[in-house]
């Protein structure tokens, strides 16, 4: 049931905001950097951290590598928190120098569970950052639980306020297909959703799962026709 229902998820939102286009970076490191960025701020204030980062030359490993900590933490003060992000930054450069010599591409190419491993061994890195990390940057199937995730399933009754991490990541995985496509679009379109719908203080008007958010107070039968288009079916 729980499964059918978070497929069913999916095909509406796919069919509400179609697809997103997640995450919006040009190439693997600053799809990383952005990850870290935005831990505890918004994307747009990460976004402008990547921009002054991007004006000052410093958005590839080798270059940001050779440049001072508290350079880093000057141009992304935006993300907020920008002292430890910017030793954050640093330690997966160091890591990444001592364990690859630099190269990034043979970090990503580890198989997913030794990868998603040595990404949480680093300081900073957390489950939803590697797994952000893992997903978008590595393109394997590894599902991103953030706080979107967890205020649109605790809505809509399918995990309990307390659940962890790991419990509400296999509720997808057990779900769908480990497609990396897959997986980086579903999180998208929570995201996207949480942002119009289903914030802090919810809208539900118009809400494309307001028929099955019991939250809503306009659902239905969970077991009602859902749409048609969808990858995951």
């Amino acid at each position: 049931m729980e499964g059918t229902r978070i497929i069913d998820i999916y095909r509406r939102l796919f069919n509400a905001y179609g697809p997103q286009g997640w995450w919006p970076a040009d190439g693997p490191f600053e799809m990383i950097v952005g990850a870290i960025l935005t831990q505890a701020t918004s994307w747009e204030n990460a976004e402008a951290a990547i921009d002054a980062l991007r004006r000052a030359g410093l958005l590839s490993s080798r270059r940001m590598m050779g440049a001072p900590v508290d350079r880093i933490a000057s141009l992304i003060r935006p993300a907020v928190y920008y002292n430890q992000k910017a030793l954050k930054l640093r330690a997966f450069l160091d890591f990444l120098a001592d364990r690859y010599g630099g190269d990034l591409d043979r970090l990503l190419e580890e198989p997913l569970p030794e990868l998603r491993e040595h990404l949480l061994s680093i300081r900073g890195i957390g489950p939803e950052t590697a797994d952000s990390i893992v997903l978008y940057a590595a393109k394997k199937p590894s599902f991103v639980v953030d706080a979107y995730t967890k205020r649109l399933l605790t809505r809509l009754r399918l995990v309990d306020p307390s659940a962890g991490y790991d419990g509400i990541s296999a509720l997808f995985t057990s779900a769908l297909p480990a497609d990396a496509d897959l997986f980086g679009e579903y999180h998208a379109l929570i995201v996207r959703h949480c942002k119009e719908h289903c914030r802090a203080e919810p809208v539900c008007g118009g809400c494309p799962l307001g028929e099955v958010c019991p939250s809503s107070g306009l659902s239905r039968s969970v077991s009602g026709s859902a749409p048609e288009e969808s990858r995951a079916g």
